[in-house]
């Protein structure tokens, strides 16, 4: 199996996994530098960097890798003692560097309004991968939504079942109404998205969670739900909701920074629904 290949395949399935080649070699080893192994989330392997005890270690540090999504390097010795107790007489050194691999993530706006032209432009930009849905043609179109991906015009029931939602996934519900939300969030919380946020004020959040609680939905499938969404940086145009909605997906994409925590605004993490 070519590892190229089959990487780009893991990418466009929206799955994560890690590369580890083979960077620097001092004398004999049992492989050859730049050989490559390619570890999948599910820990199964394409490639091979030689075998043994490396290998074996390398598969350790790439499962790792692929949690936190921060490379390593590492260096081995294959001195005579600890190579013939593994069956590698080679006796040289070398270093690996495993590095993540991610899939390119995937913004799904729900809602065609004005201000999803906005985040539609700004998620592209930032790297996103967009989808717009919306259940009215008049506004979900191609005209309308020039830099997205794909633009979908039907019933979001009937949305639903095509998306493939992921760890890469970014949930963005932004409908016409309070009704069209609820239908989207009662669908988006049974899914794996990294991010789910929902237009509107704190308020309105409470009350969405409360008419969910009154159906049997535990309150806490909403720890991971933003809302109101985006950054607290005073927007009030479209655009710069549009802002705001995407730094703080950005924020969860890169895991931001020590200290900070995305899910602290969400409702049920800041003790809005005690």
């Amino acid at each position: 199996m070519d590892v190229f290949e089959e990487l780009v395949r893991l990418r466009r399935l929206g799955q994560k996994c890690a590369l580890a080649t083979i960077v620097d070699v001092t004398g004999s080893i049992p492989s050859y530098e730049s050989a490559k192994l390619l570890i999948r989330e599910d820990g199964s392997m394409a490639g091979t960097i030689g075998g043994g005890c490396v290998e074996a270690e390398v598969w350790n540090a790439a499962r790792e890798v692929i949690q936190t999504e921060k490379p390593r390097k590492l260096a081995f010795n294959l001195g005579q003692d600890a190579a013939y107790d593994n069956g590698l007489i080679c006796g040289g050194q070398l270093e690996v560097f495993v590095e993540p691999i991610l899939p390119v993530p995937s913004a799904y706006i729900f809602g065609a309004g004005h201000i999803s032209k906005s985040l539609s432009r700004v998620a592209t930009q930032a790297g996103f991968r967009t989808v717009v849905i919306d259940n009215r043609e008049a506004f979900a179109n191609r005209e309308r939504f020039p830099d997205a991906d794909e633009v979908i015009a039907a019933e979001y029931e009937d949305v639903f079942p095509r998306l493939n939602i992921n760890e890469s996934s970014y949930l963005v519900i932004v409908t016409r109404g309070h009704r069209d939300d609820m239908r989207v969030l009662r669908w988006a919380i049974e899914t794996p998205a990294r991010y789910i946020g929902m237009i509107g004020s704190k308020r309105k959040g409470i009350n969405v969670v409360r008419e969910f609680e009154k159906e049997g939905i535990p309150r806490e499938r909403f720890e991971q739900v933003h809302t109101p969404m985006g950054l607290d940086v005073g927007a009030i145009t479209p655009e710069e909701i549009a802002v705001a909605v995407v730094a703080e997906m950005i924020g969860v994409r890169r895991n931001a920074h020590p200290g900070w925590n995305p899910l602290s605004k969400s409702l049920f993490a800041a003790g809005a629904m005690k």
